[in-house]
């Protein structure tokens, strides 16, 4: 038995591969499964289990994630691939000073009801305002195309995007509808 046991690790030795990862700003060593897809590596291997799994076909978004500057599907991408590329979670979204102008705007507006495809848009989104501070509705329905929501009807996410464009830029935000302070101090 423990001859059989060795020979298991040996092969488990032989199987993985070490691959070097900058991930939200880290870097980043460790050894896995040639399969696994990036995917499987931010959240089993890393514990960043921000990145969801959806579909893992590719037709949901609910894994994007964003590598050197543009969303890609994890679910798709093996692991391998991506070593020595600068991966960003929606765990590295947020700064020192708090969260990013999307994640403000997605709470503040409810744009997240179960909040499962949620990291998937919050990714694909800051891509779409690294790129483009002033996108049209339109423009943001394309970027987000590929994120799939079963819960919001798509309106407050786009508003969502749109708010934290008009931050971003430096201009003043509206007030949130139902988050208006009232005239006393007893709610009337």
């Amino acid at each position: 038995m423990p001859h059989e046991t060795q020979a298991a690790l040996d092969l488990d030795a032989l199987t993985k591969v070490h691959a070097a990862f900058q991930v939200n700003g880290e870097t980043v060593e460790i050894a896995f499964a040639p399969t696994k897809t990036l995917l499987e590596i931010l959240r089993e291997d890393l514990g960043l289990t921000g990145t969801k799994h959806g579909c893992e076909l590719g037709e949901c978004g609910a894994c994007t994630v964003i590598v050197d500057g543009e969303p890609i599907l994890s679910c798709l991408r093996l692991g391998l691939e991506c070593g020595g590329h600068e991966i960003t979670t929606v765990e590295g979204l947020a700064t020192a000073g708090g969260p990013h102008p999307l994640q403000t705007a997605f709470a503040d507006l409810n744009a997240a009801q179960c909040g499962y495809c949620t990291p998937g848009f919050l990714c694909t989104s800051k891509v779409l305002l690294d790129h483009n501070q002033s996108p049209t509705r339109q423009e943001i329905k394309e970027a987000l195309s590929g994120n799939l929501c079963r819960c919001t009807g798509y309106l407050k996410i786009f508003e969502a995007v749109e708010r934290a464009a008009t931050e971003l830029r430096g201009e003043p935000l509206s007030p949130v509808p139902g988050n208006e302070p009232s005239g006393g101090t007893d709610g009337r």
